[in-house]
């Protein structure tokens, strides 16, 4: 101990060299417990769940989920390829249900096997700070633990806890040499090693003041690079998934510091924060999946960080997808989230039968990664959703997606995004995958590039990384409800002008438009859909798409000339996933040097081809 104390006190002689604002000075903390739930305050919780059947559920859900945990062995340091992630996320899951349990019902078999949990991760040789991320979650897992269970543990178990949370995790975030990269990114790492830092800080703020002093003045310097992100609407670049995991943990930090201090010391004041949970709540569909753009799955898991917008914005309507995924999902499903327990404590009391859908039908989002998301209904299950996507490959997690789109429509996702590549074995088979530049080895990733999205392929090539397309128009007129992107520098090598609009038309069907000018050579435009239907080509401008009972028309209303295809979706490289049960489906298009062409593709479901009654608004133009 005395060796990690003197290196503790060599790493603060450099670190207070840095000029670092003192947000903090002086100030004193309540006892144990302090973060996030104070002791009392069980008394709120427990009337709540007394009350409502909905919460009544959800913890009783965490208490079964604890009690099968009485009869497992805890954590164990393996490594996934370079990551103990899924460890340290286990743990944190563990650890964070179980002091719950013991904070609601005092049963001591919650506290021991937490404690338990605690000292196999405590007993690790290091919580790999190679990855720092991993780090980060076991500092929060076991600074949950510490705080919350800190009178019932014994002392010995409270020492070793302590110590590893100050040698594994604190001090490993002090360097040598000099700070860690996360503290200048602008992106997840930033939010959930900060968060993870000043949970481990604040637990140990009466032992270790100075220490704590310093990492927590540090993340509310620093955790301003992320936040700048959200402006200027709350569009979160990284996409569906990364929100989760970015935004809950920035959240996690300003209720830590506010349960602290009394305070957010300004932070929730960045332009577009508070914003952001109408972002998430509009980028889901009636079938509850996500637009699942860049390195994001389809989702469909709970977003307790939600109930926390909720709360502060007092904006219920925000909640109107997590009712629907608490009902479809129970036990299983929500149990395997790790920040459940936040999501009781982040509730307010609402109760969600009672909710009013949000009342806005198309949401935008400039910034960095700008979307246009927009849907006939909240509350029909058979609503057409359309999200539209422009922005830039070269955000953290970015795809060549530029001008994708998904569209749902009677209760079916017509057309699709692949989503993620598995990182740890594209990883393992030897690539770096999280390079940027044009010529980087991400984009050998199949699922990466734009010939896998619903976008355009010019010349058969890529788009460019440094290209950037804005969201230039949107308006919500109930029979035209319209957005637009310019693309043009995604291929300005190629084409001197790429605009694609896309509109919901009378409420009824979609419309995808491009107004496209070749440069000064002959270019080959491909037009892409992609979709998990089966697909019939019946016609030279029509096919007809299938699913799960339901059928779609996808028409090319222009040019009239044009001749649709279909394309397989096999992976082309060893490294590549498969993809199953997926197709392409869209057309080749040459246009001589300089010539100018308009491309309208009309998706009809059923009941709207039937009746025969559709045209083509121009949408880049209005």
């Amino acid at each position: 101990m005395r060796t990690y104390l003197f290196v503790v006190l060599l790493l603060l002689s450099g670190f207070t060299a840095r000029a670092q604002p003192d947000y903090i000075g002086s100030a004193k903390l309540s006892g144990h417990p302090r973060l996030l739930l104070r002791e009392g305050e069980e008394a709120a919780i427990r009337q709540t769940i007394a009350t409502d059947t909905t919460w009544a559920a959800v913890h009783r859900a965490i208490l079964r989920e604890c009690d099968s945990l009485t009869r497992v062995a805890p954590v164990q340091r393996a490594l996934v390829g370079r990551r103990l992630l899924t460890v340290s996320r286990e743990c944190l899951r563990r650890v964070f249900f179980l002091a719950y349990a013991y904070r609601l019902t005092q049963d001591k078999r919650y506290a021991e096997r937490a404690e338990r949990e605690m000292l196999a991760a405590a007993a690790f040789r290091d919580w790999n700070p190679e990855h720092f991320l991993d780090v980060a979650e076991m500092t929060l897992a076991l600074a949950i633990g510490y705080d919350w269970l800190y009178k019932q543990l014994p002392p010995a178990s409270r020492l070793a806890i302590g110590e590893a949370l100050l040698t594994k995790g604190l001090v490993p975030s002090l360097g040598p040499p000099g700070d860690p990269n996360w503290l200048t990114a602008t992106h997840n790492w930033n939010q959930v090693c900060n968060a993870g830092m000043t949970y481990g800080a604040l637990a140990l703020y009466d032992e270790h003041p100075e220490v704590a002093k310093k990492i927590i003045n540090r993340a509310i310097n620093t955790i301003e690079l992320p936040m700048r992100e959200y402006a200027p609407d709350g569009a979160y670049p990284e996409g569906y998934t990364y929100w989760d995991y970015g935004t809950s943990f920035n959240v996690l930090l300003v209720a830590a510091l506010e349960k602290a201090f009394g305070r957010d010391f300004g932070l929730t004041a960045q332009p577009g924060f508070l914003k952001t949970a109408a972002y998430v709540t509009h980028m889901s569909g009636p079938t509850g999946a996500a637009f699942n753009y860049s390195d994001s799955g389809p989702g469909g898991s709970l977003h307790p960080a939600l109930f926390w917008f909720a709360h502060r914005t007092n904006d219920a309507s925000l909640l109107w997808g997590e009712q629907h995924r608490l009902a479809r999902h129970r036990d299983k499903k929500f149990v395997a989230h790790r920040l459940l327990p936040a999501l009781v404590l982040w509730n307010g009391g609402v109760r969600l039968n009672a909710l009013s859908p949000p009342k806005a039908l198309l949401w935008t989002g400039g910034g960095s990664n700008p979307v246009a998301l927009m849907r006939t209904s909240w509350t029909d299950p058979r609503a057409i959703f359309v999200g539209l996507k422009g922005g830039s490959p070269s955000v953290n997690h970015g795809h060549m997606d530029v001008g994708s789109f998904v569209m749902e429509a009677d209760g079916v996702r017509w057309a699709m995004d692949f989503g993620p590549e598995d990182y740890s074995s594209l990883e393992a088979k030897g690539l770096d995958i999280w390079g940027k530049g044009q010529d980087a080895q991400r984009w050998q990733v199949y699922r990466h590039t734009n010939r896998a999205h619903s976008t355009l392929t010019v010349d058969d090539g890529l788009q460019l990384v440094d290209g950037y397309a804005p969201i230039t128009r949107a308006a919500a007129a109930p029979g035209f409800m319209r957005a637009t992107t310019d693309l043009t520098s995604l291929y300005n090598n190629t084409l001197a002008q790429a605009n694609r609009g896309v509109a919901i038309v009378d409420g009824r069907y979609v419309v995808v438009r491009d107004e496209l000018r070749a440069a000064n050579k002959a270019t080959t435009v491909r037009w892409a859909m992609l979709t998990p239907a089966s697909v019939k080509l019946v016609g030279k401008n029509r096919a007809e798409l299938t699913k799960d009972g339901k059928k779609l028309i996808l028409q090319v209303r222009e040019p009239a000339t044009i001749t649709l295809q279909t394309w397989a979706t096999d992976p082309p490289q060893d490294y590549d996933a498969p993809n199953p049960g997926t197709t392409l489906v869209g057309f080749d298009l040459t246009l001589p040097p300089g010539a100018k062409r308009t491309l309208s593709v009309l998706l009809l479901p059923e009941k709207a081809a039937q009746s025969g009654k559709f045209h083509t608004p121009a949408l880049t133009n209005y």
